[in-house]
């Protein structure tokens, strides 16, 4: 029986209930209504204060209000982007974040204003975290991979995939080191590989310097999971604002660093190395002193470099850098004054870029030499005195036999690195390298084409031009001159517009326009047709108030006018060629003023009347509501959207652009194009993964690296040349998607796709590519030669294996392809 002499326990106190506070609750009761009031009259930073005082003060209405507050929170951070309030903005997702911090949704939308705003490393971080709080959220991640092919570029993996360029760094270190150089700084570090090769030979110490942030924190990562945690110091710094003793405490006898690009100079390894020399590092080996030991003077890994260049035909390259076309969809181009790409040796302008990137060996169409490989530069990087003055060597000429005919569209330039007095390294267009080469344009206006013969020198050319030199002047950008390739140029400032290499590669696309134009040409004639029957317009549905007043103007009188709207990104001469159909007024959304010149001269030579092209831009306050109508009581005619990025992808929100654009049109009225159908086919490839991914089991150099650089490996491959990319095709192409912009009953969010191997392998990737149709009867392709797109690819980090016959199953959607083998 139960202990009735034991004492009872004191039972457990009660809390107290909260007592109610009505105040409070009115307050809530009437902040809650006035957020809602507000939220009807769209006054979205007053509904913002209202729904932040009741998150505040009763909590447990988060979940009933949460979709109300992230609406108010994306309107009026709109807003305030809008109203260039940047502060503002982030100060109201601070707020938003203190409520919700594990939101995907706000989270992912902050990382979004991050991302647009430059700050890419601060953007990805956001997408992570959203990723990590929900894995398959598809918005948050479309926008990491986007951003990841920022924060750590494709190259990244290319090197560390390059096993040769590996091993010929760590043996050079490892002798260095192990000759006496025992103090180390690692400038540039990436993934901390070359300071880890350090550490490893033996160095007593090892500093390592990182400017990303994405990058530093992937070495600390790395450095800690090898086991070099506290043995290798890396500092987020650049090399340039490094001090003794503030950031290391000594001057170190080695620098080790890859601070090269291309065309060698482009990362500054010339700056950094002046100011390693000057402040970092301990002086060179004198040749008065031979017996210092190597623990008490400096050097550098490479030691040195040899730069070549060549003079090179290639028709991919002229048509992304000058126009070589007289006449676009109709319109004769001469007007348009001289167009080239911003890349440029000219010190006219410092917006331009001295050198773009190619890999010569898969450019599309090839490339043909017009000259030997030359010496164009040595350098010494255990040199100081020659550092400091390669900007003011004096410009020396060359001359070069021309080994070929043809027309000279540019120099390409590569380099042999030197990483000590036996090992090297070559970037040149026929070595197997992760290197790319530099491309120096030669920016001609095609009036005055330069034209080498086959000759002992380089030739006279048209006009009173004479191309006999390459001015060669080391490392003011590899010497401005090497792209303006000795040409007499008449004095005073040329007068020229710039546009982007994939406009102007747009420009040359004369399929493209063609089949614009014939496809406006048709529009409009079925318009007119079915206006004449039909006799004037009496009104077309329901008004929506414009952004402005209706255009007025000479072209008032007469006919109503077919409106036509070209909301293609960048420069677009689409709406000036709807223009000249006549009795058209069109709208471009040409926004720079350069740019909108160029257009008004062509109209003019052209013929088209100046009140029949409007910029559209310039009519509206926000850009947002650019897909408007032309006036209170008038539908677009046509609407054209620029629907395929130049990388190869589908643009975000087309859909729902296309959803929009539907509810401006008139009867009969269009949107360009009306249907996009993607293909596909199955190929093996491993040029594809070893540009997407660290491959292999075993570890780089013997360092475990991989799994956290290929945290930053995205699925799809994108400004990829499937023309010339290396790899066998597994099956015929296929139809993966149709996206129907005019029938929003045709579409479907994902598809199922069964597709038949044609050869036995490895299915690797799959590369895709659309056929865009303007109608039923005219389309464009994104995969032919004459094409400004590149095509894209998804791969496969786990390459399927495939016996001729099998059935593959892919399962497609917007974002991405899976793959299922049945």
């Amino acid at each position: 029986m139960p202990n009735t002499s034991t004492r009872p326990k004191r039972g457990r106190r009660n809390r107290r209930v909260p007592r109610e506070d009505p105040a409070r609750n009115e307050l809530v009761s009437r902040s809650l209504e006035s957020a809602q009031q507000c939220l009807f009259n769209q006054d979205y930073g007053t509904a913002f204060v209202h729904y932040l005082l009741v998150l505040n003060l009763a909590p447990v209405l988060k979940d009933f209000a949460s979709e109300s507050f992230r609406f108010t929170l994306f309107k009026w951070a709109d807003e305030l982007d809008s109203l260039g309030r940047i502060q503002d903005l982030f100060d109201c997702y601070e707020q938003a974040l203190e409520l919700f911090p594990t939101d995907e949704v706000i989270i992912n939308s902050m990382g979004e204003h991050l991302f647009r705003m430059g700050f890419r490393d601060e953007a990805a971080g956001h997408f992570h975290k959203a990723l990590k709080l929900k894995p398959d959220y598809p918005e948050a991640k479309e926008n990491f991979y986007r951003v990841a092919n920022w924060l750590v570029e494709r190259w990244h993996f290319l090197m560390l995939n390059d096993r040769r360029r590996n091993h010929k760094y760590q043996q050079a270190i490892q002798k260095a080191v192990e000759g006496g150089c025992n103090t180390v700084l690692d400038i540039g570090t990436g993934t901390g590989i070359l300071g880890m090769c350090a550490k490893k030979a033996g160095a007593a110490e090892v500093y390592a310097c990182e400017l990303s942030k994405t990058m530093y924190e992937l070495a600390c990562e790395v450095v800690t999971a090898n086991g070099m945690n506290g043995l290798i110091k890396i500092l987020h710094m650049k090399s340039l604002e490094m001090e003794v003793p503030k950031d290391i405490p000594k001057r170190v006898s080695l620098v080790v660093t890859e601070t090269v690009d291309a065309g060698l100079f482009g990362e500054g390894i010339i700056e950094s190395l002046i100011h390693a020399w000057n402040h970092l590092l301990l002086p060179p080996q004198s040749t008065q002193d031979p017996s210092r030991p190597p623990s008490q003077a400096g050097r550098v890994i490479p030691a040195g470099a040899t730069v070549f260049g060549m003079a090179v035909q290639c028709l991919e390259i002229r048509r992304h850098h000058r126009l070589c076309v007289s006449e676009i969809g109709g319109l004769a181009t001469a007007a348009a004054g001289e167009l080239h790409s911003p890349v440029s040796c000219s010190s006219e302008d410092d917006s331009t870029e001295p050198y773009t990137t190619e890999r010569l060996s898969r450019l599309p169409g090839g490339y043909t030499p017009l000259t030997e490989p030359f010496n164009a530069l040595d350098i010494d990087f255990n040199n100081v005195q020659e550092l400091e003055g390669l900007c003011s060597r004096e410009v020396s000429r060359v001359r070069l036999p021309v080994t070929g005919e043809g027309l000279l569209d540019a120099l390409a330039v590569w380099f042999q690195l030197h990483l000590d007095q036996q090992s090297s390294l070559s970037t040149g267009p026929k070595e197997d390298t992760c290197w790319e080469q530099a491309i120096y344009p030669v920016q001609t206006p095609h009036s005055r084409i330069i034209y080498i013969r086959h000759v002992q020198c380089l030739a006279k050319v048209f006009g009173p031009l004479e191309l006999g030199d390459l001015f060669l002047n080391a490392e003011a950008e590899l010497c401005s001159a090497l792209a303006c390739l000795g040409t007499e140029q008449s004095s005073g400032p040329r007068d020229y517009t710039m546009l982007e290499c994939a406009e102007m590669a747009l420009l040359n696309n004369q399929p493209y326009h063609d089949s614009f134009r014939r496809a406006l040409a048709k529009l409009i004639t079925n318009l007119k047709d079915a206006r004449s029957v039909q006799g004037p317009s009496q009104g077309q549905g329901l008004e929506v108030m414009p952004l402005t007043d209706p255009p007025s103007g000479p072209m008032d009188p007469g006919p109503d006018p077919f409106y036509v709207l070209d909301v293609s990104e960048g420069f677009s001469v689409l709406s000036l060629m709807a223009a000249s159909q006549g009795q058209v007024k069109a709208y471009s959304s040409v926004e720079k003023t350069q740019h909108q010149a160029v257009l008004r001269r062509l109209a003019r030579a052209n013929g088209v009347p100046e009140e029949a092209l409007e910029f559209w831009l310039n009519q509206v306050e926000d850009e947002q509501a650019v897909l408007q109508r032309p006036s209170r009581e008038k539908l677009w005619s046509a609407i054209i959207l620029d629907c395929v990025e130049t990388c190869g992808l589908v643009r975000q929100k087309l859909m729902e652009k296309a959803t929009l654009a539907r509810c401006l049109l008139e009867d009969g009225g269009q949107i360009f194009p009306e249907r996009i159908v993607l293909y596909g086919m199955l190929v093996e490839s491993d040029t594809l993964l070893l540009e997407s991914a660290v491959q292999g089991q075993e570890p780089t150099l013997g360092f475990n690296i991989a799994p956290f650089i290929n945290q930053f490996t995205v699925p799809v491959h994108v400004f990829l040349d499937l023309s010339t990319l290396q790899c066998r095709h597994l099956s015929d192409s296929v139809e993966l998607f149709i996206l129907d912009l005019m029938n929003t009953n045709a579409n479907y969010t994902n598809r199922d796709v069964k597709v038949q191997a044609s050869a036995s392998g490895r299915v690797t990737a799959v590369p895709f590519w659309y056929q865009i149709h303007l109608n039923e009867e005219i389309s464009l392709s994104t995969f032919n030669q004459d094409s400004h797109w590149k095509q894209a690819a998804v791969v496969l980090h786990q390459p399927l294996a495939v016996r001729e016959g099998d059935w593959v199953r892919l399962a497609v959607t917007l974002l991405y392809l899976q793959m299922r083998q049945t």
